[in-house]
């Protein structure tokens, strides 16, 4: 069923940011870092896997290149930093409830895990993606529920547009989102999932949104070569 993943992605942000409302403060520092790298290790898993099905190793290798220089040209990551910061400065001073919202929106709208998990779902594949980003999310919503108050619900409404909205435009794009050219996003998205995984497990932020191209310049590059 399209739009399964965004529905559970949905639902367990609410229940975490519940959760955290009415129990966050129980949870220790040492205990969320436990669980964030058991759940980085999980996401590690399904990045490689993505990763490995790739039958076309040059194109994911060319994708990564080119996407990574018109991500640096076009200064995707540090344009998504300036934006967050931004908002979180203006609604610094309209409480914890605005806070907690634009924080929250910010941290579970953005990055490949999104994109590549309401694609995955838009094409009609078992939503596995989105499936590990709703227990990632619910844990981090009851985390910033804790501190930042119940306002990390109400993020549930731009996530739903957001990556529903992907989802639809996936299944509307079939005909050019091929088997083989879907088999490749996914390589090149997966690998985007590893770097998120490591940054998960404290190992080392990586740049992943200026690699964001990278999954889109692979619809190109198969098209171009004749092999979608």
């Amino acid at each position: 069923m399209i739009l399964q993943g965004t529905i559970v992605n949905v639902t367990t942000i609410i229940a975490g940011a519940l959760i955290g409302h009415f129990a966050g403060r129980y949870l220790s520092a040492r205990m969320r870092q436990t669980l964030m790298i058991g759940l980085g290790l999980a996401v590690l898993l399904i990045g490689l896997q993505l990763a490995l099905e790739s039958q076309q190793m040059m194109v994911v290798i060319g994708s990564l290149i080119l996407g990574g220089l018109i991500g640096e040209l076009l200064g995707i990551e540090r344009r998504l930093e300036a934006f967050g910061l931004g908002l979180q400065k203006r609604f610094s001073g309209m409480g914890t409830i605005a806070e907690g919202f634009v924080t929250s929106s910010l941290l579970f709208c953005v990055g490949a895990m999104a994109i590549m998990g309401a694609l995955q779902d838009g094409l009609g594949g078992k939503p596995t993606i989105l499936y590990a980003k709703a227990v990632l999310d619910g844990v981090a919503a009851i985390a910033l529920t804790s501190t930042l108050g119940i306002g990390v619900i109400f993020s549930i409404i731009p996530l739903a547009l957001y990556q529903g909205g992907i989802s639809l435009a996936a299944e509307l794009s079939s005909s050019i989102l091929t088997e083989a050219v879907i088999v490749e996003m996914n390589a090149v998205g997966g690998l985007l999932i590893v770097a998120i995984a490591i940054d998960l497990m404290g190992i080392k932020r990586l740049p992943v949104g200026n690699l964001l191209p990278a999954v889109f310049v692979a619809i190109g590059l198969l098209w171009a070569f004749g092999m979608a």
